[in-house]
């Protein structure tokens, strides 16, 4: 991926970890965009689940089809650093597999 060296990551989280997430992110210098850091956007969206057999979920009961509204994070990240920032954000995420997207950016104007 070196021929993009920024890449967004879009990570799910409920809206009571945004702070936490946030300031996870900015320790690693994510949403980082020329003078500004801490820069991210946010929207409410519906997750939807069901945990398997021998899960621990954070929301929601084995065998059953859960649905709660949480939060779409989008934030930038230099490439090189990705592995660094998705370890920082299971750090401080509750759930037990959270889902976070990395997907390299072409042409950002950075």
């Amino acid at each position: 991926m070196a021929e993009f060296p920024y890449c967004k990551l879009e990570i799910f989280i409920p809206e009571t970890h945004l702070d936490v997430l946030r300031q996870a992110l900015t320790e690693v210098d994510a949403g980082h965009i020329g003078s500004y850091d801490c820069c991210l956007s946010y929207s409410p969206v519906t997750g939807c689940w069901r945990p398997l057999a021998g899960t621990s979920p954070y929301l929601g009961r084995e065998g059953e089809i859960c649905a709660a509204p949480e939060l779409k994070v989008e934030v930038t990240c230099r490439t090189e650093r990705v592995d660094e920032t998705i370890t920082a954000v299971k750090r401080v995420h509750p759930y037990e597999e959270p889902v976070i997207n990395a997907v390299p950016l072409y042409r950002v104007g950075l």
